[in-house]
């Protein structure tokens, strides 16, 4: 495998301006690139995301020391992986800021569109869910909503992606050979796990609001997060599940005391960056991620019972939605994003997906306003 090493802004751009949508992989972090032009050797896996993360460590074993595995693992990973073993990788840099964003619309304009579930659908589920956390059972849960688009001509996956990384290019920006002549492409903010040497970094983001084009009213927004009791207590939800579940892994974490403000041209967020070093190097960074997957952050407490509220009132599989996408070497270093702001696309059919915490208080109109700010992302990396 050729990896050749990129680490000035400048190369970073030429790795985003060489990728073509007959591509295999893309990956883009604040540390770096990644590469991969076509999949090598597709990993056939599936199952618990435990069992997944042990086939990954057995396939990298059996390749020079130099591999990566790459690719993608759905919400549920039962149903949905895309994981290969490329033949050569090139690495960067992280994106510098200030890409000009290409005027080009990806795939020209909107023929059609449906919405999976309705909105009115969607608020209902919402004021369901709420109901029965009042009833006890339920802490919280995750409705995501899809958006079906159909463009006036075939999306071109590697301009919507120069596109998306011209918006936010501090995110983790991904393109993914899904098969079948399928892309998954998005820029999600949030990090699941990233392992490198000794070191582990998670960055749970739950707690949101959509930014304003207004200077003044966008501050606001962006301290009445930071105060808002609702969203502090989702949060602290989020952190205590990824904090014990990587514990009982043996990674000594050092959480800060509260949340910050993490932005995107979209939302407002309320994040933390956990950090803490693994005891044991056999724990790879899948095997982190599998023990964290799914996160309260996009599935629900509890989350069996979360799963059965998601499946009674989404209208669309989730596929990819909400799982994770990223790279792992053969050392057990490497880094997984969750997959949010993101869609499905294939020729001209692209299929959208957002999801909104809902929590005791939620308001059906703020839940449906958040995911619309979210499906903004991928609808205006399409010009749409």
């Amino acid at each position: 495998m050729t990896v050749a090493p990129c680490p000035a802004d400048a190369t970073a751009t030429e790795l985003l301006a060489r990728h073509t949508a007959d591509d295999a992989f893309y990956f883009a972090s604040p540390t770096g690139g990644l590469l991969a032009s076509q999949a090598g050797a597709v990993l056939d896996v599936g199952g618990e995301l435990t069992d997944i993360a042990g086939a990954v460590d057995t396939a990298l074993a059996a390749h020079p020391a130099d591999r990566v595995v790459v690719g993608a693992v759905g919400f549920d990973p039962a149903t949905r992986v895309r994981l290969s073993v490329p033949e050569q990788v090139w690495r960067s840099g992280p994106l510098p800021t200030g890409l000009a964003i290409p005027a080009q619309r990806p795939g020209g304009g909107m023929r059609a569109r449906r919405e999976l579930p309705s909105c009115a659908r969607y608020a209902a589920g919402v004021q369901a869910a709420v109901a029965e956390m009042a009833a006890g059972g339920l802490s919280k849960v995750v409705l995501a909503r899809a958006l079906e688009i159909t463009t006036a001509a075939p999306v071109d996956t590697a301009l919507l992606l120069r596109r998306l990384a011209a918006r936010d290019p501090g995110g983790y920006l991904f393109a993914v050979d899904t098969g079948g002549g399928s892309t998954l492409v998005g820029s999600s903010p949030e990090l699941l796990v990233s392992r490198r040497g000794a070191e582990v970094v998670a960055n749970p983001l739950a707690g949101s609001t959509p930014r304003s084009a207004d200077p003044v009213e966008d501050a606001r927004r962006a301290r009445a997060l930071l105060t808002s009791e609702k969203d502090q207590r989702e949060h602290a939800v989020v952190v205590a599940a990824v904090r014990g579940a990587l514990g009982r892994l043996g990674v000594d974490l050092r959480p800060p005391a509260a949340p910050t403000l993490v932005s995107t041209t979209a939302m407002w967020h309320l994040g933390t960056t956990v950090r803490g070093r693994v005891a044991d190097p056999s724990v790879s960074a899948l095997r982190l991620a599998a023990a964290l997957h799914p996160t309260p952050a996009v599935c629900g407490t509890p989350p069996e019972r979360a799963r059965e509220v998601i499946a009674a009132h989404e209208s669309a599989d989730r596929g990819f939605f909400a799982g994770l996408t990223g790279w792992q070497d053969a050392a057990g270093d490497g880094e997984w994003a969750v997959t949010l702001r993101c869609a499905q696309v294939r020729g001209d059919q692209v299929l959208l997906y957002a999801g909104a915490g809902v929590v005791p208080g939620s308001q059906p109109e703020a839940e449906l306003a958040e995911t619309e700010a979210k499906l903004g992302t991928v609808l205006n990396g399409l010009g749409l």
